[in-house]
């Protein structure tokens, strides 16, 4: 076994850094029988070198992070401070200078992420970043490893835990969305600007970093389509459970029938009670995905929070150094297949539209008319109303989501239509 220790830089402090240098120091015996050499904490770079950080030796701190990722006797660079920018530049910097590189960064991966692995390969070095999807759950990895041999068709799923424990807890209480975000709040799940997650942003990205391995090919965050969850309503779920379903904030990457091309979008959505992702509580996370020869895997586990997204810091930098150790890379970046994404217009699903309409006789008839005139097949439909107002319920077939626009923008412009009160897709089935 090698003695002299691998070094390792940490790039960021806070509830995931911490962790990683806190498991670092108690499990330092394990990692180095895993590893087959030591590892050394070499330097934290830090924004408040002022702040007491219980474990952690002063003299590793620093605000320089150009500096430290300059060194050139660090080994792994691991990166948890997120953004942008200066994350790009010094994970750039640290390939330059001889340095692997761990990240949790899902929002730079997803932007930038060809550039990064590029930069990788040209200076021979590793880009390890399973803790930038699902936290603690094992995804990344068998994506691009396990099922490296296989085709994935889809990958459908939670990737938000503050999204989902909003759903959960509207579904299961009956409470509107600003109480159980109160609530989320209440309980550190989430922040206090919560546009990211409930606008779909952090999913997307994430969504953008799933489809890109799956179906080796280049996703961008500008490619995926995203809808945020903030309009989902307490009538949306009693409506959700008259069909058997619920609603969950749903990341969901899909390879076209033909194989041509692929789509990648974020949105709310119906899923039955008993497919897999609808029986996912809280603020955990879960991952479907169906392969060609593997058939339909689910990964399940905490999605968020320190520890468990150190524990998947962890994983990557024991693989890192065992790869350094074997003056050898893992795998890289695979976009082989050069496919297109495809705009959301085309995406072919089912639909559930609530409709507002007049409560007299020819509307169902009209309504039912103008589906059939954009090539959109209705499924069921059911009509309540009283006083010269009516609810309408239409299910639709499977239908192109740009025919399913049109027969609606047609519908808001009938005397007879009020008004649309929600639209929500309906997937796996």
């Amino acid at each position: 076994m090698r003695t002299r220790p691998l070094k390792v830089a940490l790039l960021g402090c806070g509830v995931v850094g911490s962790e990683v240098a806190r498991i670092m120091t108690t499990h330092a015996d394990d990692l180095t029988a895993r590893i087959g050499a030591p590892v050394e904490l070499a330097g934290v770079a830090v924004r408040r070198p002022s702040k007491v950080r219980e474990g952690i030796d002063p003299a590793l701190i620093t605000t320089d992070a150009t500096a430290l990722v300059k060194r050139g006797d660090i080994d792994v660079i691991v990166e948890v401070i997120g953004g942008i920018e200066p994350a790009r530049t010094l994970i750039t910097t640290a390939f330059e200078h001889g340095a692997s590189v761990v990240s949790a960064n899902k929002a730079l991966l997803a932007q930038d992420g060809a550039a990064l692995h590029a930069a990788a390969v040209e200076h021979g070095r590793d880009l390890y970043y399973e803790a930038a999807v699902a936290g603690a759950i094992p995804l990344i990895r068998p994506l691009r490893e396990s099922l490296a041999g296989d085709k994935v068709n889809r990958v459908l799923g939670i990737v938000n835990g503050t999204t989902n424990f909003i759903l959960d807890k509207m579904d299961s209480t009956g409470a509107g969305y600003q109480e159980a975000l109160d609530e989320a709040t209440a309980l550190g799940y989430a922040e206090a600007d919560p546009t990211a997650d409930v606008e779909g942003f952090d999913a997307a990205a994430k969504a953008a970093i799933l489809a890109g391995i799956a179906f080796h090919t280049r996703v961008r965050l500008d490619d995926v389509y995203r809808e945020g969850m903030t309009e989902v309503t307490a009538a949306d779920f009693a409506s959700a459970k008259e069909m058997g379903c619920t609603i969950k904030l749903l990341a969901i990457c899909e390879r076209a029938a033909d194989g041509g091309s692929v789509t990648a979008r974020v949105h709310p959505a119906m899923i039955p009670l008993d497919h897999p992702l609808a029986s996912v509580r809280g603020a955990y996370n879960a991952v479907f995905v169906e392969a060609e020869a593997a058939g339909q895997l689910m990964f399940y586990g905490p999605g968020a929070g320190g520890a468990p997204t150190a524990s998947a810091v962890l994983g990557d930098l024991v693989a890192v150094c065992r790869n350094k150790l074997a003056e050898s890379t893992g795998p890289g970046e695979s976009a082989y297949t050069q496919l297109p994404v495809s705009p959301m217009g085309d995406v072919v699903t089912r639909y559930h539209i609530s409709l507002d309409v007049a409560d007299k006789p020819g509307v169902l008839a009209q309504v039912a008319t103008v589906f059939a005139e954009h090539g959109v097949s209705i499924d069921t439909v059911r009509q309540q109303g009283k006083d010269g107002e009516a609810s309408l319920v239409v299910v639709t077939h499977r239908a192109a989501d740009a025919a399913l626009t049109g027969t609606v923008d047609v519908l808001r412009g009938l005397d007879t239509v009020r008004g649309v009160a929600s639209i929500m897709r309906v997937e796996g089935e």
